[in-house]
């Protein structure tokens, strides 16, 4: 039983990479904002950091997730955009 469990998480993290989207829209009212997601998933291995509550579309999460988790995560990292103007494109 156990190594069924392991193997369907194994299967469901591959499946979840294998099938990303590369790049993600998002409309936002100052702009259009492109969001790279299989990049996003290169570099950070880990889909916790931005799914913590498991498989969901950023899109739905609103704004002000977006602003505090994208923002706040290039500004640790001191990598990737942090303006306004450098993720939404009119």
């Amino acid at each position: 039983m156990k190594k069924i469990v392991v193997i369907l998480l194994a299967l469901f993290s591959f499946a979840g990479t294998a099938f990303a989207a590369d790049v993600i829209e998002l409309p936002a009212s100052m702009g259009k904002v492109s969001f790279p997601h299989k990049k996003h998933q290169e570099i950070l291995k880990d889909c916790k950091k931005c799914h913590a509550k498991g498989p969901g579309k950023i899109a739905e999460l609103g704004k002000a997730w977006a602003h505090k988790t994208c923002q706040g995560c290039h500004i640790e990292m001191k990598k990737g955009p942090k303006s306004c103007k450098d993720c939404h494109k009119k």
